[in-house]
């Protein structure tokens, strides 16, 4: 007969012993990284701080009369409100924000064409001499404005002459809006051709090897495969077109005369003879960049990602 054996009672679990040093230098890690993020916090505030006092002075000031617009009181809020400010620099600047428009969106949305075909032809449509083309292309990006003055103007004061000769219309180029459209159009080439580029060579290479199995020339493939996945590179450079041209200051009071002067010029010319309207300044400076804000905040969120598209190939 056999015996009946018992199990053996497990043995209870020792406990592990914790060194009263680790709760410690825990708790003096926590404390470190709250003091940390509490210095981040507090020197990202001074910062946002800074950045809000000329916006402060900007919506203070364009609600003053004129009698109270003084530079002494800058930081003092109005005694009494008032919209006139706003109502002059809105008639000042209507007509220039009328012009700035004909330039800035017909101008941004060119230069996205043409610079998403000049990109996906160099990114994709490899030929000889492609990178010494590319080369070439970006040193157009470092020609400083003040160093095509003269030869600009020359050139659209013959293209006006031509323009006169073929159909009779008189400053058509120089002097007027498509002449200073013609211009940023150009000088935007490089710029927007480097963002496309770079862009499109991070698209699959399978993507496009698949379009030319299936027949699809290069035409084809661009309008088809690449264009609807170009969302992102389309949104960084109409805002950064838009920006530059809406901006701008120099071609503008060279390139184009008091009917067809844009927003800044306009702005530039907002000033009294015997004294200085600083309450319709600043409600004009708002005005003008509204338009710039807009149009950031709609396609803002595409912006990082088009830029940073590319940074690791290409």
């Amino acid at each position: 007969m056999t015996a009946a054996t018992t199990p053996a009672t497990p043995a209870a679990p020792v406990p592990p012993v914790r060194d009263g040093r680790d709760g410690r230098d825990g708790g003096r890690a926590r404390t470190r990284a709250g003091w940390a993020r509490g210095v981040r916090l507090a020197l990202l505030l001074a910062f946002l701080v800074v950045f809000l006092i000329p916006i402060y002075v900007l919506l203070v000031t364009s609600f003053k009369p004129l009698t109270e617009a003084d530079p002494s009181r800058a930081w003092a809020l109005p005694e009494v409100w008032t919209f006139e400010p706003w109502r002059v620099a809105w008639e000042k600047l209507a007509p220039g924000i009328v012009n700035s428009v004909l330039l800035a969106v017909p101008g941004a949305l060119i230069s996205a064409a043409l610079g998403s075909m000049n990109g996906y032809v160099l990114a994709r449509w490899r030929f000889p001499g492609a990178d010494v083309l590319f080369t070439l292309l970006l040193f157009g990006m470092f020609i400083p404005y003040q160093g095509v003055m003269i030869p600009l103007v020359q050139l659209l004061v013959k293209l006006n002459e031509i323009t006169e000769a073929v159909t009779g219309a008189q400053g058509v180029f120089y002097g007027a809006i498509p002449g200073l459209l013609l211009a940023h159009v150009v000088y935007g080439i490089p710029i927007c051709t480097l963002i496309f580029r770079n862009y499109y060579v991070t698209v699959p290479e399978e993507l496009i090897e698949a379009a030319r199995v299936d027949g699809a020339g290069m035409l084809r493939t661009y309008r088809s495969v690449v264009l609807p996945v170009s969302g992102p590179a389309f949104a960084v450079v109409v805002i950064w077109q838009f920006t530059s041209m809406w901006n701008d200051f120099l071609f503008a009071v060279f390139l184009t005369g008091p009917q067809s002067w844009p927003t800044t010029v306009m702005l530039n010319n907002i000033a009294g003879a015997q004294t200085v309207p600083y309450s319709q300044q600043m409600a004009a400076a708002l005005l003008a960049s509204i338009p710039t804000m807009v149009v950031y905040v709609l396609l803002g969120r595409f912006f990082m990602r088009g830029l940073m598209a590319g940074a690791l190939k290409g």
